[in-house]
Formats: C-alpha cells, structure tokens, sequence
C-alpha cells in the first residue's frame, strides 16, 4: 500500500473537492458487512489508484467490483444507494419503495392516492395512516446525486398540506389522530429547506437525514434490498420488473412465476433468486 504523506482530494458528485477520508469507505464496508480481508482489499486497491481529483464515483466502483466478485452479500448491500437511483427514469418506482417501508412500520398505505383539498384536488403520493396519525408523503425523486431538493420545494408542498390540513379540519375527518406532512427524497435537502421544514413542522427524510432514521439506516433496517441492486438482472430486466410492481428482492422470491409470465427466462430468473437470497440474508 501507498505511503500517503500529503493530502488527497477527490470530486464529489456536486463537483466540490474534499479531502480523502478512507474511514467513511471503511465505514460504508462494514456497514455492507464487508469482511476484514475485504477491506484490506478495498484499501489497497484504492490506494493503488489514488490522485487528486479522482471522483468518488470512481472509487466506489473500485470498491465495488472487488465486493462483487468475494462477497455478493456484502456488495448488493454496498451498492443501496446507487440502487435507488436505478429505480428511475420514473419516480414511481421510489413511491412504491417509501409505502412498502412505512408498511412495514405497521401503517396501512395507498400509493398514488387523491385527496380533497379546501380549493383543489392533490395526488398524494404516498398515504400512511395507524391509529395515531395519518400520514401524507410527497416524493422527490432525482436522477443524479448531488441534486439537492431545496426550499422552494418544501415552500410548495408545505401550501398542498396546508390545503388538505384545511379541509380535513373542516369536515371533521380524523378526530383522534395526528395529521403530518412528509417529504422524502433520494439525495438530500439544502440548510434553507431543512431549517424551513423544522419550523413549519414537516418531516423529512433523505438519505442521511435526519441522523437518526434517515433513508439509509431505515432500509437497512428492513429486509427490503431492491431489486436494482442485483448484477445478474440486466438494465432491461430490471426496468421491466420495476414496471410491473416488482421493486423489492424479496419481489423476486416470492413472485416466480408473475416474473416468468412476463417472458424473462427461468434460468436467468432462478441465478436472480439466488443473488436475492444472498443479499437479503
């Protein structure tokens, strides 16, 4: 391994350049359970290539293909974040990942749902309702990191709520129960939309926020591995599942034969369940 004596910066995908900090990468291994002679893999590798101004995105790829070939388990749960970004072009695909988690938290869901609001209709893209609250989640899916949803966004849903809020209010709907506005996103939120979201009291969610249960350690929490994340279906493959509903690892298990009918192959399918069944466990 290099001796790194002076400082490397590399490219973020905003394009700002940062100082090098192996420990966040090791950080991200250990989290994908990545094992100690992975690591040590992954650093000399690394280190290998290392120069200034190198992207992140390089070094993740590095990282990546090493965990492919000793560990699938370990790199489907390393490439989570780069598997969101693959359910698009559609962030329909996202909708349907942000109710299966809230699902899984015990809400009863509906994606895609119309609400009456005081002065208009809205399309809610995510409805979650327990016996304490309901729910409602507007999505901002971005194609590329390094997009940031800011306040204009959240000054923008904040008046849909407000809208809703207004009707729910004047017909007396939900008497006993908590009503909160929820926006989730893929990337992350700029200070403005943060700050603005905190004191008109809506929560959100990005990817590392809030600390305590932002996009990443919820998913992480689950079962719920997407099926984006599987290097033995192909980009075709993938998108004609995320068409029909099939989002999850777990999708691929259990709806065999929904997948076969829609003419992906069943030797193909059946290396599919197999990687799924890794990751997942």
């Amino acid at each position: 391994m290099k001796n790194i004596v002076s400082v490397i910066f590399v490219k973020k995908n905003s394009g700002e350049l940062v100082p090098f900090e192996f420990h966040k990468l090791r950080k991200a291994l250990k989290r994908a359970g990545a094992t100690q002679n992975d690591l040590l893999r992954v650093e000399n590798e690394v280190f290998e290539q290392l120069y200034d101004g190198i992207s992140t995105k390089r070094i993740y790829q590095i990282a990546y293909n090493i965990l492919r070939t000793h560990s699938k388990n370990a790199a489907g749960r390393y490439r989570l974040k780069k598997a969101i970004f693959d359910l698009g072009p559609s962030g329909y695909p996202f909708e349907k990942l942000m109710g299966r988690l809230f699902l899984n938290d015990g809400y009863k869901v509906e994606v895609g749902k119309i609400v009456q609001g005081q002065c208009i209709t809205h399309e809610v893209d995510v409805v979650a309702e327990n016996d304490t609250e309901i729910i409602m989640v507007e999505c901002k899916f971005h194609h590329q990191q390094g997009r940031k949803s800011d306040v204009k966004v959240a000054l923008y849903i904040k008046s849909r709520f407000d809208d809703i809020k207004a009707q729910i209010k004047k017909e007396g709907l939900y008497p006993n129960k908590k009503f909160r506005g929820f926006i989730a996103t893929n990337t992350r939120f700029t200070d403005d939309a943060r700050a603005y979201a905190t004191c008109s009291n809506i929560s959100l969610i990005s990817w590392d926020y809030p600390v305590d249960k932002n996009l990443q350690t919820w998913l992480e929490g689950t079962s719920y591995h997407l099926i984006t994340a599987l290097s033995t279906a192909t980009k075709r493959d993938k998108q004609l599942l995320l068409e029909n509903d099939i989002v999850l690892c777990r999708d691929v298990i259990e709806k065999k034969k929904e997948i076969l009918d829609l003419g992906i192959q069943e030797i193909k399918l059946n290396k599919m369940v197999k990687e799924a069944k890794i990751i997942i466990n």
